[in-house]
């Protein structure tokens, strides 16, 4: 291998999925993909018992199959666009509860509650923050107690930082912190 190989730093073929699923926020998507997916259906579907048709069919079914797309597009950008995943979480919230009086009560109920519930997902994801890699360093196999007290210690505390003094032309003429008004 050379120096200029990349392999000790790529992931294993088997990982990659889990990696990209991880960092985005992928079940939210996934409900709200599934969600829109009866939102749209219903409207339009029809089920068959030997002579006789079911069908869901209403008036506004138009309305139901652009919310139901919109779903399954916000499904997506939550996956390939995870940045506007805020954004992409209250739209599918709203258009969730804008297809209970538009698209057969929300998709029967199953499409309203795989939405609402991808939604506040997306919404709650936050990503992972970035993994360094940490410094090879030698292990004489004893731990370093003062690192380790000092890690305990400060663990709850903001760090704190020394007292900064910039002189300029106003805290010269403070006079120790006594202005004159007049």
């Amino acid at each position: 291998m050379s120096a200029e190989s990349t392999a000790s730093r790529e992931v294993p073929q088997e990982n990659r999925f889990k990696v990209w699923r991880q960092t985005r926020p992928f079940w939210a998507g996934l409900l709200t993909l599934l969600g829109g997916v009866p939102i749209a259906y219903l409207p339009y579907g029809d089920m068959r018992l030997g002579n006789m048709t079911l069908a869901m069919a209403t008036t506004a079914g138009a309305g139901a199959l652009i919310i139901g797309v919109l779903l399954i597009t916000l499904g997506l950008t939550m996956w390939f666009q995870p940045i506007v995943r805020v954004f992409a979480g209250v739209a599918a919230i709203i258009l969730a509860l804008v297809s209970l009086p538009v698209s057969n009560f929300g998709g029967l109920v199953i499409g309203f509650l795989l939405s609402m519930t991808g939604g506040a997902m997306s919404i709650a994801w936050a990503p992972a923050p970035p993994v360094e890699e940490a410094a090879e360093t030698e292990d004489d196999g004893e731990p370093e107690a003062s690192t380790e007290v000092g890690a305990v210690l400060t663990a709850g505390l903001p760090e704190q930082r020394e007292a900064e003094h910039h002189a300029t032309d106003k805290t010269i003429d403070a006079n120790g912190g006594r202005n004159s008004a007049g």
